[in-house]
């Protein structure tokens, strides 16, 4: 039994979707780890922020385990494992904004902001790829995200966060900035993955043809994940010197 689970696991050489998911794993398991020891080395205005950037990869790292495996053994995309990680971890993306822009004023009204354009963004991406993947009309539920999308952009750009960021000193425009071009760049990732990956990912247009979904996906995952996290944490370890030259 033991040498059988091994030969579903075994990833081949040039299987490259499986090694990706295997990299994703142990990449945020590393992430999540050295995030919670680090929690009592940042100042303690930040370890919420990098409480929930701990818990954004370890939930992660655990659905990577769940993915490669599923992946190992259908051949197939997790899309419903994929989108049940999202739905946990995004709207925790969208929290450290507002842990972030609290110090200068944030009201729990943007939370709910940034957390429902995120469900919207997530809910109607799941819908164009699990549901209306093969057929063309997936585009209208991948336009539907993309709005909600671009809704997070403006506020973090343009919008409240930004005015927030303004008036929050230093620390907390250099970090609203930061995170900023991840949602800017980094999300930017995804909508390539739902091209490739549905019929009419882009208004019916087979874009992308031939790039594979889960490998777009898995990449984005770990540039925003860690990234978001490493980011929060550079900040804090920059804010916890500037404290102490003072």
């Amino acid at each position: 039994m033991f040498q059988n689970l091994l030969q579903i696991h075994a990833i081949a050489n040039n299987n490259y979707v499986a090694f990706t998911f295997f990299v994703g794993t142990m990449a945020m398991m590393a992430a999540c780890v050295f995030f919670f020891f680090e929690m009592s080395n940042v100042d303690k205005k930040w370890r919420t922020s990098i409480l929930v950037s701990g818990l954004i990869t370890f939930i992660a790292a655990v659905h990577y385990y769940y993915m490669r495996g599923y992946n190992l053994e259908t051949g197939e995309s997790p899309v419903f494992f994929r989108y049940v990680d999202w739905i946990l971890t995004v709207p925790l993306m969208c929290v450290e904004f507002y842990l972030i822009t609290k110090k200068a004023g944030g009201k729990i009204g943007l939370l709910w902001q940034l957390i429902g354009a995120s469900v919207v963004m997530l809910v109607t991406g799941y819908i164009g790829e699990a549901i209306y993947g093969k057929e063309t009309q997936s585009w209208i539920w991948g336009l539907i995200s993309g709005i909600a999308y671009f809704y997070i952009v403006y506020l973090v750009w343009f919008g409240e966060v930004a005015s927030l960021a303004r008036t929050g000193g230093p620390a907390v425009q250099k970090a609203v900035k930061s995170l900023g071009w991840f949602v800017l760049v980094g999300w930017a990732i995804y909508p390539i993955g739902y091209i490739a990956g549905t019929e009419g990912g882009l208004f019916g247009m087979k874009m992308f043809q031939g790039l594979s979904m889960d490998i777009v996906y898995n990449i984005g995952d770990a540039i925003n994940k860690i990234g978001f996290g490493l980011v929060i944490y550079a900040l804090a370890q920059s804010d916890k010197s500037a404290i102490q030259n003072a």
